[in-house]
């Protein structure tokens, strides 16, 4: 063969290579599902063993500590009436992303496709759809569930690597933007549509086998927003979807 054959197909397997991995050694979109280093699949009930009378209950109005609002989020809040919201049909302003994870909720996660992981909830009955690569399916307008999008970060040696036997360790990290304006707190506490929600996903599992999902998250908004609000977010595996109970966005309760 003669050297500039050989030289072409070198370059042509170092292309596909690189393309394969990524920018960075992190696996593409089109591998996304095979380069999981955790199984975040399956049936997931909330944890609320803190923050009980904030998450499980509406609170009163005006009941909104530790949330690093400033005045004019708290003026928006003062004024909240859900009678108002029902009537102009947002009634599901406090099932938007950042305020849904925290609601009493059940988790349904599956993969719609090999590079989208498809959260459901059954608590309003809401749909995120997490999308590796950088690349997603189009500027869509603001929706309560806004655009995330996901990679997987690995642990001991940097993204898209693996650790020594050829095991795989790591966690998911999602940011979501492009969000309609919603509530914080069930009681009216905003976030704007400049809202930013930055989550971490980590998988555990006791010595029994019992699982258990982290979702450390991260709230920035600009406008209504002094600090950035971060809390974690606990779920534990269930065997299967007998206690799913979907239910509708409810503004009151």
């Amino acid at each position: 063969m003669k050297p500039t054959s050989i030289a072409l197909i070198l370059l042509i397997l170092a292309s596909s290579t690189l393309t394969a991995q990524g920018r960075g050694g992190q696996a593409g979109p089109q591998v996304a599902r095979a380069a999981a280093p955790i199984d975040l699949t399956g049936y997931w009930v909330a944890i609320i063993s803190e923050d009980w009378r904030w998450r499980m209950i509406t609170p009163s109005r005006g009941d909104f500590p530790s949330i690093p609002i400033n005045l004019a989020a708290q003026k928006l809040a003062e004024a909240w009436d859900p009678a108002k919201d029902e009537a102009a049909g947002e009634q599901c302003k406090a099932y938007g992303a950042p305020g849904l994870m925290r609601g009493p909720t059940r988790l349904h996660i599956t993969w719609l496709d090999d590079s989208t992981l498809k959260l459901e909830t059954d608590y309003g009955m809401q749909t995120r759809l997490f999308e590796f690569g950088a690349a997603s399916r189009g500027a869509a307008k603001p929706s309560w569930q806004g655009t995330s999008v996901a990679q997987w970060v690995m642990a001991g040696g940097g993204r898209g690597r693996g650790t020594a036997g050829g095991a795989r360790y790591g966690s998911m990290k999602s940011v979501t933007t492009n969000l309609r304006p919603g509530y914080l707190r069930k009681n009216g506490v905003p976030y704007s549509e400049k809202t930013s929600f930055t989550e971490y996903w980590d998988l555990l599992t006791e010595t029994n086998g019992d699982q258990y999902l982290v979702d450390t998250n991260v709230v920035n908004d600009p406008v209504y927003l002094q600090l950035p609000w971060m809390t974690a977010i606990h779920f534990k595996k269930e065997k299967d979807g007998s206690k799913w109970n979907p239910e509708p966005c409810d503004a009151r309760f």
